[in-house]
């Protein structure tokens, strides 16, 4: 009876951990899609929004928007790439991820270019996308609040239904984390304008450093979702010619 409830416990706490990293990183991408929306109008981590003022600046012949929006459409994806490829050089590293992170939205942020600074806002964002994928099994978004709500709503519905749905609350967490961030983010900026963007720098810094905390065997079993192995077709031995 004592293993299982240490067993029990451990688990309490690996999701616990789990569950405020998670918050942490949504709230920084919340407080970071404000900055940058502020800052030129643009989503920072709101492809879906982008892509939908894509469409109606080609439907428009805007050559300039279209032009933009479609660099910042790519960045994001870029910033994703990004964040896979630098995972795994540095072995799960979140800390050198989001402290990464931290220095290229400091950097675009000095130059005083707010195009620049929009682009290098939305490589932070796809690549913050990398730091978690799951939580106690159960997938996780960081930017994209909208499927996490989804799962939500169905899992709830599930629930009505006396059907059996274990997990789905887990779903709110990233929309509370973005909501707060989003929040945080608006205040700061009315108080010290574009200056909001050291801020989401630092909380990126900061949580990255506070990963160091957590061990690395958590990080990478439910913190960052493993690779599917490669399959390597099996060739069979052909049957022998007859004599």
């Amino acid at each position: 009876m004592p293993m299982r409830r240490r067993v029990h416990r451990r688990r309490g706490v690996r999701l616990t951990v789990g569950l405020l990293f998670a918050a942490a990183l949504s709230f920084t991408a919340g407080l970071t899609d404000v900055v940058g929306f502020l800052l030129a109008g643009d989503f920072v981590s709101f492809m879906s929004g982008n892509t939908t003022r894509l469409a109606i600046s080609i439907s428009e012949g805007d050559e300039a928007r279209i032009l933009h929006l479609a660099e910042v459409i790519a960045g994001f994806v870029v910033g994703n790439a990004a964040g896979v490829l630098l995972m795994r050089w540095t072995r799960g590293s979140h800390a050198a991820l989001l402290v990464g992170l931290a220095a290229v939205m400091t950097g675009a942020t000095l130059t005083g270019e707010a195009t620049l600074t929009v682009l290098a806002l939305v490589f932070s964002m796809g690549a913050l996308n990398v730091a978690l994928e799951e939580v106690a099994g159960h997938s996780v978004g960081v930017t994209y609040v909208t499927g996490a709500l989804s799962r939500f709503g169905r899992g709830l519905g599930r629930t009505m239904l006396g059907e059996a749905a274990t997990g789905w609350w887990i779903q709110v967490v990233p929309w509370l984390g973005m909501i707060s961030g989003a929040l945080a983010g608006a205040f700061l900026w009315r108080e010290i304008d574009r200056t909001a963007i050291f801020a989401a720098a630092f909380a990126a810094a900061l949580i990255g450093l506070a990963s160091l905390a957590i061990p690395r065997r958590w990080r990478l079993g439910y913190l960052m979702r493993k690779p599917a192995p490669r399959r390597v077709p099996v060739a069979r031995p052909r049957d022998a010619a007859p004599a």
